[in-house]
């Protein structure tokens, strides 16, 4: 099983105590970790850096590179997802005395560590704001338009609203606003009175029904364009589902203030609505607060890993290194670099 920690009793070490629970009927392990040479490049800047704190779990790809690649570190990682936080325990068993998971939304644990445990300063802490491959393709929550699953959407299952709650539950009016304002979709009203029309002969439950309505609500030239035309509606169901944007910006300013003193902190977005949380957060620090820019333009994955993992091709990453005790860096940028000093990536 594995022992999670809550923030009030978690330790350092030995969360994880067997992984025999995973053995039968696991799924296969599908999410490449994005932009991974340039995590551990950034993570080499730290230079005697010891503890990590990942606010973004996920399957522990980054996490299990790390822990591979440097023995001496100790890792602390978040995750809102329960079936997430079981898969990477399972697949980071080898590390489990360096290793602990504590389960939540990033920014309200992020929040509980300011106050109950002021002396952890990590080093390093990165947000992979991506969702995962698992999620699309083997979590029946209805976060693919390509599946007929249960419209839930949620990360966690304490989160107050599905998406089919938005979806059967808010006036068109609303609906319309969510699709535009989180999803950036210019055919939003013309969507959500399609959604309001067919939800007043039968609630929407499942991802394909609520598929179905968007494609029969756009025009013919909007149904083949380059993406699938409930792309942008079911982004921003699930954005909201799980408040994505306000999450992030707390979270990245809490982080702000655990980092330890020219301690680093990044962020990869995946979308334009995350990467300008992330832009204006980093913004405010590295301007008149001592935080070194180590990314003016944000970094981009590497020709390589776009054709080898295609997802990537929209990874944006920023980071920046906290001022050291007593001093105020001065500014630079870090520039894209491949494998760290300790050879390629993992």
């Amino acid at each position: 099983m594995v022992k999670e920690k809550s923030v009030q009793s978690a330790q350092p070490i030995g969360v994880i105590d067997s992984p025999d629970v995973f053995a039968a009927g696991s799924a296969p392990v599908l999410h490449v970790p994005v932009m991974l040479p340039e995590v551990l490049a950034l993570f080499a800047l730290t230079g005697t850096g010891s503890d990590v704190l990942d606010c973004t779990l996920g399957e522990g790809g980054h996490a299990e590179a790390l822990l591979t690649r440097y023995s001496g570190i100790s890792y602390t990682a978040i995750d809102a997802d329960p079936e997430a936080r079981a898969r990477a325990a399972a697949r980071l068993f080898p590390f489990a005395d360096r290793l602990r998971i504590l389960p939540g939304y990033f920014d309200e644990v992020l929040a509980s560590l300011e106050t109950q445990e002021p002396t952890f300063r990590p080093d390093f802490v990165f947000f992979d704001l991506g969702v995962s491959m698992y999620h699309f393709a083997g979590s029946n929550r209805g976060f693919s338009y390509a599946a007929d699953e249960p419209l839930d959407m949620r990360f966690s299952p304490d989160a107050p609203r599905s998406a089919a709650d938005l979806v059967n539950g808010l006036r068109e009016e609303e609906l319309a606003d969510l699709i535009y304002k989180y999803g950036e979709e210019k055919l939003s009203r013309r969507i959500a009175h399609a959604i309001v029309e067919s939800r007043s002969r039968s609630p929407i439950r499942t991802s394909a029904k609520l598929a179905d309505v968007v494609r029969g609500a756009v025009p013919a030239q909007y149904r083949y364009g380059r993406i699938h035309p409930a792309t942008r509606t079911f982004q921003a169901l699930r954005i909201a589902v799980n408040s994505e944007l306000d999450r992030a910006e707390r979270g990245i300013a809490a982080a702000s203030r655990i980092v330890a003193p020219g301690g680093i902190l990044a962020v990869i977005s995946f979308h334009s609505l995350e990467d300008r949380v992330a832009k204006l957060a980093f913004r405010s620090l590295t301007r008149g607060s001592g935080w070194e820019d180590l990314s003016r333009k944000p970094l981009l994955p590497a020709e390589a890993e776009i054709a080898s993992n295609p997802p990537s091709r929209s990874a944006k990453m920023r980071a920046a290194r906290s001022p050291l005790a007593g001093a105020a860096p001065a500014r630079s940028r870090y520039a894209k670099s491949g494998p760290d000093a300790q050879g390629g990536a993992a």
